[in-house]
């Protein structure tokens, strides 16, 4: 499991709820000092993996979701708040007009996404941590190269859903490039674009260690809760075997690139 650093949940909260600290998501605080702060909460929370997703850094250019953004102009606060909470000195009636807080940026100034990262951005947040770091946006060969010189410990191919750039290549057509260009080195990972088992098996066999699983859950929380987000695992783990069986590959190692064909 990946917690969002955005998350209305602290890590400390979801690891003692989780049973286990989980991975880390990392949105890079603009001050420095703030980076280290940050840092050093998810390394105390037990996380053995941080996870700074970059692909974000430039900012974005998605004008076809601001065109099917709502058009109802009414204030919806009111249905997107904490609830009241006692250890911060909250009311129950002024839970209704609290804004969603990010309890991970608390105490810090919370902007993030440093426009001006670089390689030596990153160098700095290896010295950090004795967690391992990973990359998340990384959709190219040159840059996965560059990221396993420089130390990475893992790769997530992804384009924030496409909601970076609207015309940048699906991440399915990345992941083959990227793993060519790691050779092994590091595990890579894809995420985007995953709402059927046999996309799981695809990336698998184009050379993905595993899949990230974004939209079904939230899908499957927002009508079921905990219910729907376990039926939505659910479905996809049982997509995922019975393409495995019409394969003819029963164990996951066996899933080779082998047994895909671009068209």
């Amino acid at each position: 499991m990946i917690l969002s650093n955005v998350s209305t949940y602290s890590v400390e909260d979801v690891a003692k709820t989780l049973g286990t600290p989980p991975w880390q998501q990392l949105y890079m605080p603009l001050k420095w000092d703030d980076t280290e702060k940050m840092v050093k909460r998810i390394e105390d929370a037990g996380c053995p993996v941080l996870v700074w997703t970059v692909d974000l850094l430039a900012g974005r250019n998605t004008p076809t979701m601001t065109r099917f953004a709502r058009q109802d102009t009414r204030n919806c606060g009111a249905c997107h708040t904490t609830g009241a909470d006692a250890s911060r000195g909250e009311s129950a009636a002024a839970a209704a007009v609290l804004p969603i807080f990010r309890p991970m940026y608390d105490g810090l100034e919370g902007r993030y996404n440093p426009p001006d990262a670089t390689w030596a951005t990153f160098d700095r947040l290896k010295k950090l941590t004795r967690m391992k770091v990973m990359l998340k946006g990384i959709d190219g060969g040159e840059d996965a190269q560059l990221a396993v010189q420089h130390g990475v410990d893992g790769l997530i191919v992804s384009n924030h859903g496409g909601r970076a750039l609207e015309t940048l290549r699906p991440t399915i057509d990345c992941l083959p490039e990227v793993v060519d260009a790691v050779r092994g080195r590091v595990p890579v990972f894809l995420d985007g674009g995953v709402r059927h088992g046999a996309d799981i098996y695809k990336a698998l066999a184009s050379g993905a260690r595993g899949v990230g699983i974004g939209r079904p859950y939230i899908w499957g929380l927002s009508a079921f809760g905990q219910a729907g987000v376990e039926r939505v695992l659910e479905i996809l783990r049982a997509e995922l075997t019975l393409t495995m069986k019409q394969m003819g590959t029963p164990a996951i190692k066996d899933i080779t690139a082998a047994r895909v064909v671009r068209a």
